[in-house]
């Protein structure tokens, strides 16, 4: 079945409204995207000549800010429509992934927490907090770092899952390196976490660790 094609007069706007999303291009869904914010050119091949400049659509959604909004006919608007984007994407998952009646299915929680943290150039260490029937009471990026690290203070962790009156919870966190091995240092918070937590009776079922599209379970290796 040939694909669908649009004329000059089916715009991406109208072919979207027309087929729906799935049916545009990257640089079609970019084009009504960024219309507004390159006026006066051509969305589509301008969003092409991104595609093209920054290798694809996950680069140039992870790209330094920097080196965004200096692209000619992007600027500040054009970088903030495009995290704005991409930032609805993320909460519309951690949604879904809400709304469902339990984390029954750890690749869904898998999926969300690659899509969530996987770009990211800084670590960025997360909790989900759930109920004692494994319901999502809540997510929280807790503690920001650096390429190198992440300092996590388990005090600070267990005042959260208090606050959200959580049974158990599943850490996670990004390797910028986008490798997903878990190192001495993980390993070695896992265990305080584990253990600050027990004392207030709250389980950890899992500490995942998200590379490059990649997410190990420390729980899996049998390091909790």
């Amino acid at each position: 079945m040939s694909a669908v094609r649009h004329s000059h007069s089916e715009r991406p706007s109208e072919k979207l409204l027309k087929h729906g999303a799935s049916a545009l291009s990257e640089a079609e869904l970019l084009g009504v995207l960024l219309r507004q914010s390159v006026a006066g050119l051509d969305a589509v091949e301008f969003a092409r000549g991104l595609l093209r400049d920054f290798r694809g659509l996950r680069a140039l959604l992870s790209a330094e800010p920097q080196r965004l909004i200096r692209s000619r006919g992007l600027g500040r608007a054009g970088y903030a429509q495009l995290q704005a984007a991409l930032e609805i994407a993320r909460r519309h998952y951690q949604q879904q992934l809400e709304a469902a009646p339990c984390l029954t299915s750890p690749r869904a929680t898998r999926d969300f927490l690659v899509a969530r943290l996987r770009d990211r150039p800084y670590e960025v260490f997360c909790c989900l907090y759930l109920d004692n029937r494994h319901r999502l009471r809540g997510f929280d990026e807790l503690f920001r770092g650096t390429i190198d690290g992440a300092s996590v203070h388990p005090r600070e962790v267990v005042r959260e899952a208090l606050g959200h009156r959580a049974a158990a919870v599943i850490l996670a966190h990004n390797h910028p390196s986008g490798v997903a091995e878990p190192s001495q240092a993980d390993e070695l918070i896992t265990r305080r976490l584990r253990d600050a937590l027990a004392l207030v009776d709250i389980r950890l079922l899992d500490h995942l660790i998200v590379g490059d599209g990649a997410c190990t379970s420390l729980a899996e290796r049998g390091l909790l």
